[in-house]
């Protein structure tokens, strides 16, 4: 059902306390400072004034009263005449008493209510300058603390307010609450309550007084991880309601985390500062351990240190739980460096180099070659595409986060590519067969001048035997010729 049908005028005042105005005998009180409203009900916010009878012996009369929340350029906007209120506000005034009375109220009507009176003297304008806060909302239930500790000895705080202070009666009869409850379980308009239910057995109360009611939950365990809803009831025939949002309870590890900040005031200070944090919302009285190397060295949730050593770590955790500890913050540890493909990188390919090492949190990797002042690339991977062979030789890579750094180094061997091999396959191949060929070649002509030669020779004894008168002219023929031959040998 609506808020408007089960709680009409509902209104709850979370402070009632006298606020004075005073200057000179001019005073301005409210009844109270800061009201809380269900969205649809009526609110009365009243305020008394005082002003002396008499100012330089002429009588003071009131001229004027009325209640805004707009001001501008000392103009004040009566609410009576503001449209988004026309038909909804009362100013009931008496014997110095001013009530405003907001009635349908609306989630809009939120703000600071202020009264203001004017007399016939010539500084007799007087602004309650407090105010009053009015906040409109809907019936629900809100959290006072979020605790997330499994297994905690820490109780569990759940809190609403719900408003039964009614302006008027419900069918003629006084609105009285019987029965108010929190659940999680509901079936065919049946809700269980917690403290019926055997999985909450001794370890759920209900506090309520002064129409807030606070769910406590001791032992927490992950199964009453659940949304938690709110119920009340009244005498009254339609009077039962439920804040249909409810509270939505996690119940987990701490989820610790250790938060590291360096000194950024000075830039040569070595000052580092560790956090233990959260990320579920936790209570601010809670304590915390600190650990240095697995020894306990702190209980302040901020731990400061002068030198971070490389060979150090340091965990936190929640004292009474510390068997929930934060990861472990450390410097890293020497890298370990990896090439793909692995083996000799032949000229033309591509290769990447990869660089990782251990370390909380996680560390940032830059790149350097040997015998070059500036860093080479940065990131865990470092990738060569179109290799040559300038590339090769001793990469260092750098390991780095706020505790410290560490390095390590890999040769990178560059082979020669497909290009320069077949180009010496075909040099081998030219010097394997034309050689032999050449060699076959000149052994062939030089055989055949020797029998050319021999040839000669034997016709030059046979004409020298015979005495022919041809001789010379035949051995002159034969030398010319074996000259030509030499001559095609060379």
């Amino acid at each position: 059902m609506s808020v408007t049908a089960a709680a009409s005028g509902f209104v709850v005042l979370l402070l009632t306390v006298t606020v004075v105005q005073c200057e000179n005998g001019w005073d301005v009180s409210y009844t109270s400072t800061e009201i809380c409203a269900v969205r649809g009900s009526t609110v009365d916010i009243t305020c008394t004034y005082t002003y002396p009878s008499t100012v330089n012996n002429h009588d003071t009369t009131v001229q004027e009263t009325f209640w805004f929340i707009k001001e501008s350029n000392g103009i004040h906007v009566d609410l009576r005449t503001d449209p988004e209120y026309s038909g909804r506000v009362e100013n009931l005034c008496g014997n110095n008493k001013c009530t405003l009375r907001i009635t349908n109220l609306r989630e809009s009507d939120s703000a600071v209510y202020k009264f203001r009176f004017t007399t016939n003297q010539p500084t007799g304008s007087l602004t309650g300058s407090a105010g009053v806060t009015v906040s409109v909302t809907g019936l629900h239930v809100q959290t006072e603390f979020p605790v997330l500790l499994k297994d905690s000895r820490i109780s569990a705080l759940r809190q609403c307010w719900y408003g039964v202070r009614m302006a008027g009666m419900l069918n003629h009869r006084d609105t009285t609450v019987q029965e108010t409850f929190w659940f999680i379980k509901e079936s065919n308009g049946i809700h269980v309550d917690l403290r019926t239910d055997p999985e909450y057995s001794g370890r759920v109360e209900n506090l309520c007084g002064n129409n807030k009611c606070t769910l406590r939950i001791s032992n927490l365990r992950e199964s009453d991880s659940a949304v938690y809803k709110f119920r009340f009831t009244t005498n009254q025939p339609t009077g039962s309601f439920t804040g249909s949002a409810g509270v939505t309870l996690s119940v987990t590890d701490p989820q610790l985390q250790v938060h590291v900040r360096r000194s950024t005031a000075n830039p040569s200070s070595t000052w580092t500062e560790l956090t233990c944090h959260s990320r579920c919302q936790l209570p601010d009285h809670l304590s915390y351990v600190w650990y240095n190397n697995n020894k306990p060295v702190g209980q302040k949730k901020y731990f400061h240190l002068r030198h971070f050593n490389a060979e150090d770590s340091y965990h936190c955790a929640i004292e009474g739980q510390e068997r929930f500890p934060s990861p472990t913050v450390y410097a890293p540890k020497p890298p370990s460096v990896s090439v793909s493909p692995s083996g000799e990188i032949m000229e033309g390919s591509s290769v990447t180099l990869t660089c990782s090492s251990d370390a909380n949190p996680a560390a940032n990797y830059t790149w350097y070659k040997a015998d070059e002042d500036s860093p080479t690339a940065s990131g865990q991977i470092f990738t060569i595409t179109n290799i040559t062979a300038e590339h090769g030789g001793k990469y260092q890579c750098e390991a780095q986060n706020t505790h410290g750094r560490s390095k390590a180094t890999l040769h990178l061997t560059v082979g020669a590519g497909k290009s320069v091999i077949i180009m010496n396959i075909i040099r081998l191949t030219l010097v394997v067969v034309l050689v032999p060929v050449l060699v076959w070649t000149l052994w062939t002509r030089m055989k055949k001048t020797l029998s050319l030669k021999s040839e000669v020779n034997e016709a030059v004894e046979m004409i020298e035997s015979h005495n022919c008168p041809d001789y010379e002219n035949v051995a002159a023929a034969a030398q010319t010729e074996d000259t030509e031959e030499q001559e095609d040998l060379v």
